[in-house]
């Protein structure tokens, strides 16, 4: 038999207000959000792998001599979809990997502005910021507005929780 005086006690109640966390605005909507955004990532990256040079054909650029290369961003977008269907999962605890998904977001756009602004690409390309990027910053941007006051509240949480009494980690 355990020594229950060694474990604090704890009520059912005061276990589940411990390990709660308060339900997001939308919920429902920002589901269905970062799971069509999941579908779409793999499918995109799974795509891309099969077919390296489908953009450059496309956009009536030369092959790629390293196809390889837009492969391995395909890999890379499809494994953001894997982090999307965590998102939808859990929506309240999905923040920072939004946030992370919103600045690929806007950065890959700046990227291929500056291609195109340097003659390096055609305008054609943009159909891959349209689709992978530009379509998703409103839904991610209300997302990461909602999620916002959860993800603080639990980082105070856990803060208080992990630092001691004097304010050190190493109290």
């Amino acid at each position: 038999m355990m020594d229950t005086r060694l474990w604090p006690r704890l009520s059912w109640n005061s276990w589940l207000t411990m390990n709660s966390v308060a339900r997001i605005p939308r919920q429902p909507f920002h589901r269905v959000v970062f799971c069509a955004a999941a579908i779409y990532n793999i499918a995109w990256g799974l795509y891309s792998v099969y077919d390296p040079q489908w953009l450059f054909r496309f956009a009536g650029l030369p092959p790629l001599n390293h196809p390889q290369t837009f492969a391995c961003l395909g890999m890379v977008v499809g494994l953001y979809g894997i982090i999307y269907f965590e998102v939808a999962r859990v929506p309240e605890r999905g923040f920072l990997l939004a946030a992370i998904g919103l600045l690929g977001k806007i950065l890959g756009p700046i990227g291929l502005g500056r291609l195109i602004w340097n003659g390096v690409w055609p305008t054609s390309t943009i159909v891959l910021c349209l689709t992978n990027d530009l379509i998703w910053w409103i839904p991610f941007s209300i997302y990461l507005y909602d999620s916002w006051p959860t993800f603080i509240a639990n980082f105070l949480r856990s803060e208080k929780n992990t630092v001691g009494s004097s304010g050190s980690f190493y109290s």
